[in-house]
């Protein structure tokens, strides 16, 4: 089976698991998720699994990718905030979705490649930064929408990305008393608070709010 038979397939299984957004299934068509997986890997990337990317950090299995996507009811006019660039395959994902992404990544490395793989592939609108996702990106704050794809240990996101939700805006987190078994939590930001929403059970590397020592908390990229 060719690439494209593949992702077609991935496709089609996406939309018999339920995400009806035409436009999450028409921007995960679009993205090659083979160019965000190590080489070796390449012939798994339309599996619909979640795969290591090498420092204990992995990509998100696809349909949570789209489900997390799909749950933001993203639009052109939209900024976002991503904590967690990774491989940068959810990036390249809302970027096709949104006005701006705005990705944070605390290893050094991941975040050279994520950049690398933007500039090869032509991936606009998008800024980077290397550094504490827990604490957002508060210069470029209010966002319409955050999504983190690190597990947050607890029941509250951290107080930062609450801070950094502009009214109406959405937050889409993993969430949980395990470090390694969590909720996806949707957070809608209203005049009067924040109205939450549990759904599906994940599993996610654990959200870390300190930085290892290759990082550089000002290396940002305007995009």
């Amino acid at each position: 089976m060719s690439v494209e038979d593949r992702r077609r397939h991935l496709i089609r299984s996406l939309a018999r698991a339920g995400i009806t957004d035409r436009a999450v299934l028409r921007a995960m068509a679009e993205v090659p998720r083979e160019r965000f997986v190590p080489p070796a890997l390449a012939d798994q990337a339309y599996d619909d699994i979640p795969l290591p990317i090498g420092h204990g950090q992995t990509i998100s299995q696809p349909l949570v990718v789209a489900y997390m996507t799909q749950t933001l009811a993203l639009d052109d006019r939209l900024r976002v905030l991503e904590i967690g660039t990774g491989s940068g395959y959810q990036t390249a994902v809302l970027a096709r979705l949104c006005r701006h992404v705005y990705t944070v990544e605390r290893l050094r490395s991941l975040l050279v490649e994520a950049r690398r793989r933007f500039a090869e592939l032509g991936v606009h609108g998008v800024s980077t930064r290397l550094g504490d996702g827990t604490r957002g990106w508060a210069e470029e704050a209010p966002f319409d929408r955050i999504m983190v794809t690190a597990g947050a240990l607890g029941t509250e996101p951290p107080p930062d990305l609450t801070e950094q939700l502009a009214v109406g805006g959405v937050l889409i987190i993993p969430l949980g008393n395990d470090r390694w078994e969590q909720r996806l939590v949707r957070i809608r930001r209203c005049e009067t608070g924040f109205q939450r929403e549990e759904s599906w059970p994940v599993r996610f590397v654990p959200l870390l709010p300190d930085l290892p020592s290759d990082s550089d908390p000002d290396g940002s990229d305007p995009g």
